[in-house]
């Protein structure tokens, strides 16, 4: 079966990712309130350590950065105080500080599960870390996680979608039945380059790895916002549309990223769009777990750990590579 088949419904997966404090103290209730409006599933992935969103700014160096920040309007969509976090002002303790909103999301009904513990430290140093000191920040976010629910995570949705090799063995060893880590590769107008991309596992080396990968395959609302695509400028009045297109037809599940800060907050309108619109195209709004039960038992290809670049989005990530 290829991976643009689908067994009944098509499920349309709300990965949500949760970056910071301030996006855990406001985004998150928002989009609680919205799923719930629209009687949707998701999966809430939240960072459990402390706030550095203000050690981003290193990465003024790195090709692409500045034009993502003019475009996404970077300080307006998390405050100038979340920027200061980890500089001028100590980065606060989301897990500790925000243990009773974190619950209140999975006491709301909505899978919960891994981001990273440091969103950034993980983001800007995981690709060349080893094992020890890449285990050493999972196993503390699952510490963390386990002290907020009372219980083992389950899942895992790497930040930044950086990973390392280490990583990916670590949740076969923790258990984790399957996970989020990486994208499908795009191509510039946000179409998938292999419409048979999705649900896989991964391959290191010789050695297949038990936990599926449902990776991402829609392109995310701060990598289009500014950019040109065949020949139109895309915007906030036309970027739900611009989405809707590329899942119109229902023919397959999909895969979306998005964040607390950015749905949660200022892109809530569009985000409410996007829910109406999936669902009047036939999908399912689905989380994580849903599409792993759905795929689970099929015979899913094996891919090696890949690295790669997507429009719009600054440096190299996890992609998903070819089929061996």
């Amino acid at each position: 079966m290829t991976q643009t088949a689908s067994q009944g419904q098509p499920l349309l997966v709300l990965k949500i990712d949760v970056d910071t404090y301030r996006g855990t103290r406001e985004g998150v209730p928002n989009l609680v309130r919205m799923l719930r409006a629209h009687q949707a599933q998701a999966t809430f992935l939240f960072s459990l350590g402390p706030d550095h969103t203000g050690w981003a700014l290193r990465r003024a160096l790195r090709p692409g950065f500045f034009s993502k920040v003019s475009r996404t309007s970077v300080v307006e969509h998390y405050g100038f105080k979340t920027l200061m976090y980890g500089t001028l002002l100590p980065g606060p303790d989301i897990g500790k500080q925000c243990a009773d909103e974190l619950r209140a999301v999975r006491d709301a009904g909505f899978e919960v599960g891994i981001h990273t513990w440091d969103h950034v430290l993980w983001q800007d140093n995981v690709a060349r870390r080893d094992a020890a000191w890449t285990t050493a920040m999972m196993r503390r976010a699952a510490q963390r996680h386990t002290q907020v629910f009372g219980s083992a995570p389950r899942t895992h949705g790497a930040a930044g979608w950086q990973m390392n090799a280490a990583a990916f063995g670590e949740h076969d060893t923790a258990g984790y039945r399957y996970a989020s880590d990486g994208r499908c590769v795009l191509r510039a107008n946000g179409q998938l380059a292999n419409p048979a991309d999705g649900p896989h596992r991964l391959a290191d080396g010789a050695t297949v790895l038990n936990c599926i990968q449902l990776p991402t395959t829609l392109p995310t609302l701060d990598e289009l916002l500014g950019c040109e695509i065949d020949g139109k400028l895309i915007g906030t009045g036309n970027i739900a549309e611009f989405l809707l297109g590329l899942t119109a037809g229902a023919t397959r599940d999909h895969v979306y990223t998005l964040h607390a800060e950015l749905e949660g907050q200022k892109l809530a309108p569009i985000f409410e769009q996007l829910l109406a619109g999936w669902t009047a195209q036939g999908y399912k709004l689905a989380s994580m777990a849903e599409l792993y039960e759905k795929v689970r038992e099929q015979a899913l290809p094996v891919c090696p750990i890949s690295w790669g670049e997507l429009p719009g989005r600054s440096g190299e990530l996890m992609v998903q590579g070819a089929a061996r």
